[in-house]
């Protein structure tokens, strides 16, 4: 079975940066690509803060964060990410961009590298047909935030082989993680479940059910969630709950999947959540203050 040494993360976001956080703490080496090179910088800021706050709270020690953020290695060179012996590809949530990378790295990668995705809901199969490799491709949708969630999704394409599932399982336990497997249809598990019950939550603002401030209290008072559907939303990124209702409204092809008009033009507006300041909340003041 393949040996897991090395770890190449492509893309530096909230995702990448906490896969390459988990990986490294877990003893790999990690190289950490991403198109923009500030956001590389950005990134390895933020893992070291994070760490220190684990540091803090006594979940790691300081001197294993510290050789655990040595291990984490910039680069801007896609062709560096080809000698690793697993690629993670955690790019935004859009098909052609992710399409674009696994083709761009296509040249460089060895023989025995395999490929992961973290999509939280595009299709495996179709993102491993434009590989040479699609029985060493394989879905790992981590969960975010990486560092404190367990979950990790495993998700075949039609071609993906034995071998590469079972180096796959035991790689996210190495992390400390448990997985779960599933089929490869739209949105997967957990997406599948939880994005329309956000999308849900929206259509209830929008016809007026209740304000911002009532559907998330009843939420999480009705229902013991930990964080209102709407704070949720805006914490993982309205643009990428909208992709996600896309994806299971066009593969599905049910209208019970229709993304709801508000958080299309919510997208439209820019206001994203929390890394854009404004989605369901206004970020900017200090505190959270609903915008509807």
């Amino acid at each position: 079975m393949a040996q897991i040494r090395t770890i190449g993360v492509i893309g530096a976001g909230q995702m990448g940066s906490g896969i390459a956080h988990v990986c490294a703490l877990a003893g790999y080496d990690v190289l950490l690509n991403d198109v923009a090179p500030a956001k590389i910088a950005e990134s390895l800021a933020i893992i070291g803060r994070n760490m220190k706050r684990q540091v803090a709270r006594g979940m790691v020690g300081e001197a294993e964060a510290s050789i655990a953020l040595a291990r984490i290695r910039p680069t801007e060179d896609l062709a560096a990410i080809g000698g690793a012996d697993i690629a993670i590809e955690a790019a935004t949530e859009n098909e052609e961009t992710k399409k674009t990378i696994f083709k761009s790295l296509q040249p460089h990668l060895s023989p025995a590298t395999l490929l992961a995705s973290n999509t939280s809901s595009i299709s495996i199969t179709r993102l491993a047909s434009v590989t040479d490799r699609p029985e060493r491709f394989i879905g790992l949708h981590f969960m975010n935030p990486v560092p404190l969630m367990k979950l990790v999704e495993i998700i075949r394409g039609i071609a993906t082989d034995a071998e590469t599932y079972e180096v796959a399982v035991a790689f996210a336990k190495s992390l400390g993680k448990t997985t779960a497997n599933a089929e490869d249809f739209p949105a997967f598990i957990v997406n599948r479940v939880l994005v329309p019950m956000i999308n849900e939550a929206i259509y209830t603002l929008y016809e007026g059910v209740g304000t911002v401030d009532a559907i998330d209290t009843a939420l999480k008072l009705g229902a013991n969630h930990p964080m209102g559907p709407l704070e949720l939303g805006d914490f993982i990124g309205l643009d990428t709950v909208l992709s996600i209702m896309n994806v299971l409204y066009e593969g599905l092809a049910d209208s019970k999947y229709r993304p709801c008009p508000l958080l299309v033009k919510y997208v439209e507006a820019g206001w994203l959540g929390r890394k854009a300041g404004r989605g369901f909340y206004d970020y900017r003041g200090d505190r959270p203050v609903p915008t509807r």
